[in-house]
């Protein structure tokens, strides 16, 4: 069995979890929406959580899932019989990076259509964390890997935003679950311009097919239609029917492409799709970058981690505890 990669803290002391057992169920989740305040700790490419405060937890984190996470159904009596599911294997741990711009914009990529997992989709650049590996060092190497962006040392500051538990396929109606996550979103703010950013990308093409920035306002539109959630359908009037994309063409050159706003307000279909959309946990994280827009101020001319000793707008937003007991160099 592989090393176990996400850990709760239960009765004080750190147990892996299986495959098909819900992280947020064990962590006391209710039957609302959540999101669940968590404590965690990363250390050598292992996750800690737990819904109690614990010596080494680094920050407090909203932790998530969607309405219709598969493991939350499948916590249910009878519902499957072991022989469906993994046995041998816990839940994996991955890291995905909010890159913010100067002028606040954020980039996704769209991942190509021959992926396995979550083909089609619009995601921050992101992937798995490996053993040993410190968080702020994956989200970089995910970054660098996916978009050929290297961040200039001393020109950046970073934060850790939120969790989310991932399944693939996303619903029961798309068949038992294959994979098993704990995303963590690390939002990186880069002293540079989305200009300056931008002539410095190059596209992994092997597994980005498309790359955007948004702004603040297409961001709350998006967020806003997070799938299941009691969160307010408006959307602004003035909202732009389309937004300015790059795609890749197959010989890997970069043209424009005219995006329907459309695309990215659509939601997890129940049958088996890949239509393009913005997935729900990237949803989840630019909400979470908006309240962080909105309440966090980041110090001007530093690099490395820093965290913000208030609180947030909301009780279960980022609380961050001793920046001295953190991962981050």
């Amino acid at each position: 069995m592989a090393v176990a990669r996400v850990l709760l803290l239960l009765s004080g002391r750190p147990q892996s979890v299986s495959f098909a057992q819900s992280v947020c169920g064990l962590l006391g989740a209710g039957p609302g929406l959540g999101p669940w305040p968590t404590y965690c700790s990363l250390k050598r490419g292992r996750l800690v959580l737990s819904n109690r405060p614990f010596p080494d937890a680094f920050a407090r984190l909203p932790l998530q899932r969607p309405p219709y996470c598969p493991f939350a159904a499948l916590d249910l009596p009878c519902r499957t019989s072991g022989s469906e599911l993994p046995m041998n294997r816990g839940v994996d741990l991955g890291v995905a990076t909010i890159l913010q711009s100067s002028d606040q914009t954020v980039l996704l990529t769209r991942r190509t259509r021959n992926l396995r997992v979550s083909p089609n989709l619009w995601v921050p650049p992101g992937g798995h964390v490996e053993l040993d590996e410190e968080l702020l060092d994956g989200g970089l190497r995910e970054l660098w890997e996916e978009t050929g962006l290297q961040l200039p040392q001393g020109q950046f500051s970073w934060v850790p935003l939120g969790l989310w538990e991932s399944a693939y396929p996303p619903r029961l109606s798309w068949g038992f679950p294959k994979y098993h996550h704990i995303i963590l979103y690390l939002l990186v703010i880069s002293q540079e311009s989305q200009q300056q950013l931008q002539v410095r990308i190059q596209p992994n093409p092997s597994e980005v097919s498309a790359f955007m920035w948004l702004g603040p306002n297409i961001a709350a539109a998006v967020s806003a239609t997070e799938d299941g959630t009691e969160t307010s359908t408006f959307l602004p009037q003035d909202l732009p029917s389309s937004i300015l994309a790059v795609e890749l063409k197959e010989n890997g050159e970069a043209q424009p492409l005219v995006l329907p706003t459309s695309t990215l307000l659509q939601t997890t279909p129940t049958t088996v799709e890949d239509k393009e959309r913005i997935s729900t946990g990237t949803k989840f994280a630019l909400g979470l970058w908006l309240q962080h827009l909105h309440s966090v101020t980041p110090p001007s001319g530093e690099g490395g981690a820093y965290v913000d000793a208030g609180s947030s707008k909301e009780e279960q937003n980022m609380n961050p505890l001793d920046p001295t007991q953190g991962c981050g160099k």
